[in-house]
């Protein structure tokens, strides 16, 4: 399976992410934990920087300059309405803000056209060690919104 295949893909707001509802996912009645949400938005994530070509490894071992990471400052949820056992919900990531040392992202997780849920998450650049630092230009520009996604993608 590709990697693109593997990771969603990018769209001409940002990225799109499909996840099947397993067991695990679910409580007692078979409707999503709560916390289950946090996992499927932290994927979507995930797999968005990955196929800008970002992808973590490659930041802490510095290929955009000096080495860095991304870390969740703070996050608004709103949850809206439930996902239960083998639903496929699909989770669409997009830049909204991009700050010398922050990016803020709007996260929605749907149901065919049944918004779930509904994020925006503030995410800040750090060093290795943990101090907030610069966001490279060379990230800056890759996740700029105007940034198009790739033919194919």
């Amino acid at each position: 399976m590709s990697e693109t295949g593997l990771a969603g893909r990018l769209t001409e707001f940002g990225h799109a992410q499909s996840f099947r509802v397993y067991f695990e996912d679910t409580d007692f009645s078979g409707v999503v934990y709560h916390a289950r949400y946090l996992h499927f938005l932290e994927r979507a994530r995930t797999d968005f920087l990955r196929l800008k070509g970002i992808g973590h490894r490659a930041l802490m071992e510095g290929a955009f300059g000096e080495p860095m990471a991304f870390a969740v400052r703070h996050m608004e949820i709103d949850f809206l309405a439930p996902a239960r056992i083998d639903d496929v919900v699909v989770v669409e990531t997009r830049t909204v803000l991009l700050g010398g040392a922050r990016v803020v992202l709007d996260q929605k997780i749907y149901r065919g056209e049944i918004l779930l849920v509904a994020a925006r998450v503030k995410v800040a650049v750090i060093s290795p060690d943990g101090r907030p630092r610069r966001m490279p230009r060379a990230v800056a520009a890759i996740l700029d919104p105007a940034f198009s996604a790739p033919k194919g993608g």
